[in-house]
């Protein structure tokens, strides 16, 4: 018996270059035990069922062999395609490239795909991307999108979870959201602090909870402070339609702004442009704020002023919220904090 075993343990299988690809019964045989007891060593099932030495021996058969799991056969039996689709409302902007990062890198850990999927402006219907989206895919996660927009995929019928979306309307499983509010009060307070109390709002025009936040927020704050006014000027998210619409407000009748508050960067360049136009300068006279902190913050002169959003931890949490869903667990509650840049684009007003 002692023989039998010892030429067993140093049997090595004999694996032909070039071959098909080795499946679970070359494991069995290499091994010397069934296939069943392959697919529990291999499935992680095998305690009280099989030994710690068969179970060694199979797991080295398959090193050797260089067996992999069949997954396409195994999610088949499971259900699950193991496939997640990002909707984004465009790929204009590294924010959501670094959604699509973050979600990429955990869905990668725990064995599934994630399929990117641009929904032009994030309101309006999005087409399917597949001919049926809930044959091909486990769920949803939906950035910055308006809740109609994922009707024709059918991604409000699948596990959902919306990021940058209402907690209290939305339709999802769960909701991921950046504390957009605090980044606004961050802004406001720096530069209310700095002395300023004329305000411009270069409002995003574009319907989105996110937007109304900050829309809120400022006003809010503002509006706590005595002496401080605020206006709000709506502007397309494009350098040229914000600079028109900065030009406007700014040379309008009555006492100029002091500070301009844009929504995003991409605003606030175009804000620079304006007020370059007008003769203005920055932050001499007139400060200028964004949100996002892209590449294009450090790409403009004086640098810009920004609220710092972390987009790839952003896509993390989202993707482990998925994850959680489809587990049937609680994902992990709270907004996730953002940070104030302060760079060279604020200063304190100039004595009137």
């Amino acid at each position: 018996m002692c023989a039998v075993h010892t030429s067993r343990r140093k049997r090595r299988p004999t694996v032909v270059r070039g071959s098909t690809r080795p499946t679970s019964r070359d494991v069995a045989h290499a091994a010397g035990v069934s296939q069943a007891a392959v697919s529990l060593v291999l499935g992680d099932k095998w305690r009280g069922r099989v030994s710690e030495a068969t179970a060694e021996r199979v797991r080295q058969a398959a090193r050797e062999l260089g067996y992999r799991p069949n997954l396409a056969a195994r999610n088949l039996r499971l259900g699950r395609t193991r496939t997640v689709l990002l909707v984004v409302p465009a790929l204009t902007t590294e924010f959501f490239a670094g959604v699509y990062t973050g979600a990429a890198r955990v869905a990668a850990a725990h064995g599934f795909g994630v399929v990117l999927y641009p929904s032009p402006e994030g309101i309006g219907p999005a087409r399917d991307p597949f001919a049926s989206a809930q044959a091909a895919l486990d769920g949803v996660i939906a950035s910055s999108m308006a809740a109609d927009a994922l009707t024709d995929i059918r991604g409000d019928q699948l596990p959902l979870v919306m990021l940058d979306s209402d907690p209290a309307g939305s339709l999802g499983a769960a909701t991921v959201n950046l504390d957009i509010a605090d980044g606004v009060r961050q802004i406001a307070d720096h530069l209310l602090g700095l002395g300023h109390r004329r305000f411009l709002h270069l409002a995003a025009d574009v319907p989105s909870w996110t937007f109304e936040v900050r829309a809120r927020e400022l006003h809010a704050r503002v509006a706590a402070v005595p002496g401080a006014a605020l206006t709000t000027a709506p502007a397309p998210i494009s350098i040229e339609g914000a600079q028109r619409a900065a030009e406007t407000a700014l040379a309008a009748p009555g006492p100029r702004p002091t500070a301009l508050v844009c929504d995003d960067d991409k605003l606030a360049a175009g804000a620079y442009k304006a007020a370059r136009r007008l003769g203005l300068r920055i932050p001499e006279d007139l400060s200028v704020t964004g949100l996002d902190d892209l590449a294009l913050a450090t790409a403009i002169d004086p640098e810009l002023t920004t609220v710092r959003l972390d987009a790839e931890l952003f896509g993390e949490r989202g993707m482990q919220a998925l994850l959680a869903v489809l587990d049937g667990r609680e994902p992990e509650a709270g907004d996730i904090p953002v940070e104030l840049v302060v760079r060279g684009s604020t200063a304190p007003p100039r004595a009137s």
